[in-house]
């Protein structure tokens, strides 16, 4: 009976405003996975005549993914809001916060970028409050207050940024039929990992495809593995002081995470073709063994986007699946999670920027996308069958059950660093050279930047 009085509710109020009501993408009220009660608190904040700007990333698909999302703000409070987006984001922000013509809110793609401007004066810090609610409603919420919070100019810690669309790199993709028809299970630990990885090769097969190969990027899939590896043996406190360089790379905790990597790739019989092969596979290209006939290898750690790049016509979660890269049983370091992620900030303060900021805190600002397509989050308030399939849907599931999330390492590092020596260097030690030998070479470059 509240269902449908809330929705005759809302029916009634969009009635009025055919305008708005037009733009929306699922029309309010009617499909039970949305969480209409958020959007109905959101018409308590009346915008009329006000005009919010919002820079970042995204062009063609993701434009109108995200577009879609700000229409129901605009129908809720009255306001205009107008997106625009570049492929040259990161130059032109800098360019616009200096010239005083930045736009009300800014979305980075990475966090470095946000933590310098915020050095400089050009980010408002938010409400204290909202670094309160991340904490409550964030899965590994303390995570994403960390990632969100800088130094002023003065040197003065604030939250600047409000984490929204979240990607997942802490996967194995394998074909479920290879899988069932050896009876080999998913493995749920680091221990059984290796395992299942000793078990195959025993059984006369080769567990894993692995490809570095990248064109004048070759080597960063390789970073990615070392990352993982580095919040499964260590703390997330020693992986930021990894990332600013204030745990050396050739520490011993680095160099250990980079021999973990070893341990899958620098042996003949884990790796399709070989240990010398896999800086010379070109990583669109590693995961195809999982589908040949037979299978040239059973398993491929990969981040959320490499479907892309499997056969024409291959079916997510049937021909082929993932599971989430596990931890180890023994460290004791709980679910830790790699990814990327946008992240909000107010550019050009006005109390309708601050209102925008507060809508993408209410569930329906993320069901809204997540039904649609490359959308993940790590609110603990939405509904996951809002999920437009199975795929997005589990991959949801893995990032709710993260203890801690942390943004890809390399990204973090000087470009020198993370796009330069940590690529070389991880090329390196895949074809042979000692974790210390390459880890004092990276550690040389970064020395060398100060």
């Amino acid at each position: 009976m509240k269902t449908s009085l809330l929705a005759s509710a809302i029916a009634l109020t969009i009635s009025t405003s055919s305008a708005f009501a037009a733009d929306l993408k699922y029309t309010p009220g009617e499909d039970a996975r949305f969480n209409w009660q958020s959007f109905e608190e959101l018409k308590k904040t009346d915008l009329k005549g006000e005009t919010v700007t919002i820079f970042g990333p995204w062009l063609t698909e993701d434009k109108e993914l995200v577009e879609s999302v700000i229409a129901y703000f605009e129908a809720a409070t009255g306001a205009t809001v107008n997106y625009s987006g570049s492929d040259s984001f990161e130059q032109q922000i800098a360019i616009d916060v200096q010239a005083g013509s930045a736009p009300n809110i800014a979305i980075f793609p990475q966090p470095g970028l946000a933590a310098d401007l915020a050095s400089k004066g050009f980010l408002t810090p938010l409400d204290p409050k909202m670094g309160e609610w991340i904490n409550d409603n964030y899965a590994a919420g303390s995570s994403w207050v960390d990632l969100g919070t800088f130094a002023d100019k003065d040197g003065k810690d604030h939250l600047y940024g409000f984490f929204y669309k979240v990607d997942l790199k802490s996967l194995v993709w394998y074909v479920p039929e290879n899988f069932e028809d050896v009876g080999y299970e998913v493995p749920e630990t680091m221990e059984e990992l290796k395992a299942l990885t000793e078990q195959i090769v025993k059984d006369g097969e080769t567990p894993w495809c692995v490809g570095l190969g990248s064109g004048g990027a070759t080597g960063w899939p390789a970073t990615d593995w070392v990352e993982d590896m580095m919040l499964r043996t260590q703390s997330p406190s020693d992986y930021d002081k990894w990332t600013t360089n204030e745990l050396k790379f050739n520490d011993p905790k680095v160099v250990g995470a980079i021999e973990e990597f070893g341990w899958f790739v620098r042996n003949d019989t884990f790796v399709d073709g070989g240990a010398r092969a896999v800086a010379a596979t070109d990583f669109r290209d590693s995961p195809k063994g999982l589908f040949t006939s037979p299978a040239k290898c059973y398993l491929h750690r990969q981040a959320s986007f490499i479907p892309s790049f499997f056969p024409e016509g291959t079916e997510l979660g049937t021909d082929v699946d993932f599971f989430y890269f596990p931890a180890y049983e023994s460290k004791d370091l709980g679910k830790p999670v790699l990814g990327a992620g946008t992240m909000w900030s107010i550019t050009k303060d006005s109390e309708a920027a601050r209102a925008f900021m507060a809508f993408l805190q209410s569930p329906i600002a993320h069901e809204i996308w997540m039904a649609q397509s490359g959308f993940l989050t790590p609110h603990k308030g939405v509904n996951i069958e809002a999920y437009g399939n199975d795929t997005l849907k589990k991959q949801g599931e893995i990032l709710l059950d993260a203890t801690t999330f942390r943004f890809d390492g390399s990204d973090l590092m000087p470009g020198k660093i993370g796009a330069g020596a940590f690529w070389t260097g991880m090329v390196d030690y895949s074809g042979g050279k000692s974790a210390e030998d390459v880890a004092n070479d990276i550690q040389k470059t970064w020395d060398a930047l100060k």
